[in-house]
């Protein structure tokens, strides 16, 4: 690595809120899923999308939404770093180049230094992403930091790896129907882990 990601270098270029040294990692699909770009034009004529069950017709919205997954991560980062005011940040706003550091050890390195991280799997994401980053993360870190991540995906969202994440490693993974379930889950996850290092049941990072 030619830059060191640090603590201290994450809460710098992060703005202040009210816990500036508890930070919230927030992994989760930069755009939507959108059957419109998979399938030709052809097959979209043959599909009847009105008859189709809701989710499926969810997966060709249309195309003006494909950034839909990302700002559905800042909306709920805007919530978390109001109440309970944490450091709640995406990888894009540390600003590491990944020409630097390759994207997956940056998500290694966010997460070693977070407090907390948490995955959030949308139906719409482009999730296979953030799968593979995910295992990653928890092949390097799951011994030292598992208590400290969580998975949170919408219901109608179902995954192998998520399956195999909380068998191999016992990860907490939770779900959503509303993006309200959804920020409130992240909410009392991160008042958790604030209250367990104020107590000591988990060390204080920094």
């Amino acid at each position: 690595m030619t830059v060191e990601i640090t603590h201290e270098l994450i809460a710098e270029r992060l703005g202040t809120v009210k816990y500036d040294r508890f930070l919230f990692y927030l992994m989760g699909p930069y755009k939507s899923f959108n059957l419109n770009y998979v399938l030709s034009e052809e097959e979209r004529r043959e599909i009847d999308i009105e008859d189709l069950p809701g989710p499926l017709r969810r997966l060709f919205q249309n195309k003006n939404e494909i950034n839909a997954a990302q700002a559905l991560l800042r909306r709920i980062q805007g919530e978390l770093r109001t109440d309970p005011g944490v450091n709640a940040f995406l990888a894009l706003d540390v600003g590491v180049d990944t020409d630097d550091v390759d994207a997956v050890t940056q998500s290694i390195e966010y997460t070693r230094c977070s407090n907390t991280t948490a995955f959030v799997l949308p139906f719409l994401g482009h999730n296979f992403g953030v799968g593979e980053e995910a295992g990653s993360i928890l092949e390097t870190l799951a011994e030292t930091h598992g208590e400290r991540l969580v998975f949170v995906h919408e219901d109608d969202v179902t995954s192998a790896m998520i399956r195999s994440a909380r068998d191999r490693w016992d990860l907490r993974v939770e779900t959503y129907e509303t993006e309200a379930e959804l920020v409130t889950t992240l909410q009392r996850f991160a008042g958790e882990i604030m209250q367990r290092e104020r107590l000591g049941s988990l060390d204080r990072l920094h």
